[in-house]
């Protein structure tokens, strides 16, 4: 039954592989081969296995060569890539090399103007930000200093125009006195000039110009203004008595007062309000030991009552130099300072530059 069962089962591969008989003639010779269906099935199974082999290894060979094209393509895109960034980050870090430059030039005219200390401070960047985003930050920081420069120039200019204005002065007709104001942004009103000359784009080049100019107003502004008498003859002193008509105190009677008064220990030092020339240095009727100085533009400020002068006629003196020492000589009743403000030969009222002077100060 066995034996029956493996015979049908046998039949289809007799039938694929007959016996077959091969015979080659060569000459007179002559040689037979007997191809049993077992043999042939042999070299069948020889044949498909080297079919096999040789389809793998064509595959895998293929396959390798499209994974390194693949590879060498991405490669060059990456490096593509790469050098793309390189020149965006190189052509960005040119412009805001420009563009420091410039704030370089129109910042320094900040520096030294009245009521600041140091330059308007960069804000720190993260190093662990990639080149680009630490190069666009700069350029953002870049934007907000010109910002800040020309908000500061444009207070600055305002608060000087409203000291003139409080010691009851026209700040234009004195701002046009200033000489000797310039700078290098020459061309700050034409941005195409601008942006040629600090090589950079109009649209910068315009907040250049723009902030140059109030810039430049303000330093004429504080020019002037430093020319005129703001700054307090005194420290650490109180008014003792205001300009205008007050009761005597010798007569008790109703009088013209000129001056201010301010009273202080004895040998306080007295300082100049304005930079000057001394013209006039020693004893006048009624105010004992004095100073007069000279401070061009049609000002003359007088000290009365000195202890001691520390100046001779012809001096220049600066803003804010010790000229003398309080005392109470002449007609006084204590040791105290009068000071008094001529402009154009027309007694003034001290107080108003006194108070313009300190909101000039103000840093707000």
């Amino acid at each position: 039954m066995m034996f029956r069962r493996l015979a049908r089962l046998g039949r289809p591969v007799t039938r694929l592989f007959p016996e077959r008989h091969l015979h080659l003639h060569s000459g007179v010779a002559s040689r037979s081969w007997r191809l049993t269906p077992a043999r042939q099935m042999a070299i069948a199974g020889a044949a498909a296995v080297g079919a096999v082999w040789l389809s793998l290894s064509t595959l895998a060979m293929m396959s390798g060569a499209f994974h390194r094209t693949n590879g060498e393509i991405a490669a060059a895109r990456t490096e593509a890539r790469l050098k793309a960034t390189t020149a965006s980050v190189d052509r960005l870090a040119g412009a805001l090399e420009r563009r420091h430059e410039a704030l370089a030039t129109l910042l320094i005219q900040a520096q030294g103007a009245a009521g600041t200390s140091a330059p308007i401070p960069a804000t720190a960047i993260s190093r662990s930000a990639s080149p680009i985003d630490r190069l666009q930050a700069v350029r953002a920081d870049q934007d907000r200093l010109i910002a800040e420069a020309e908000t500061f120039a444009t207070n600055r200019a305002d608060r000087l125009r409203l000291a003139f204005r409080l010691a009851g002065l026209r700040p234009a007709a004195y701002a046009q006195r200033t000489e000797g104001m310039g700078g290098p942004l020459l061309a700050a009103n034409d941005p195409r000039a601008l942006a040629a000359t600090l090589d950079v784009d109009q649209d910068f080049a315009r907040r250049v110009g723009r902030a140059a100019l109030d810039l430049s107003a303000m330093h004429v502004l504080d020019a002037a203004a430093a020319g005129v008498p703001l700054a307090r003859p005194t420290v650490n002193t109180v008014q003792s008595s205001g300009f205008g008509v007050r009761v005597d105190p010798f007569t008790g009677e109703r009088a013209f007062h000129p001056g201010l008064d301010f009273a202080g220990a004895y040998k306080t030092p007295i300082h100049s309000t304005a930079p000057g020339v001394v013209v006039f240095t020693g004893q006048k009727s009624g105010y004992g030991n004095t100073i007069e100085i000279d401070h061009g533009h049609g000002f003359k400020t007088r000290y009365g009552h000195l202890q001691s002068i520390g100046v001779h006629i012809g001096q220049r003196v600066a803003l804010g130099q010790t000229i003398g020492a309080m005392g109470s000589t002449g007609r006084s009743t204590g040791d105290h300072l009068h000071y008094e403000i001529w402009l154009d030969g027309r007694v003034q009222n001290p107080l108003r530059f006194v108070r313009a002077g300190d909101y000039a100060r103000q840093n707000g």
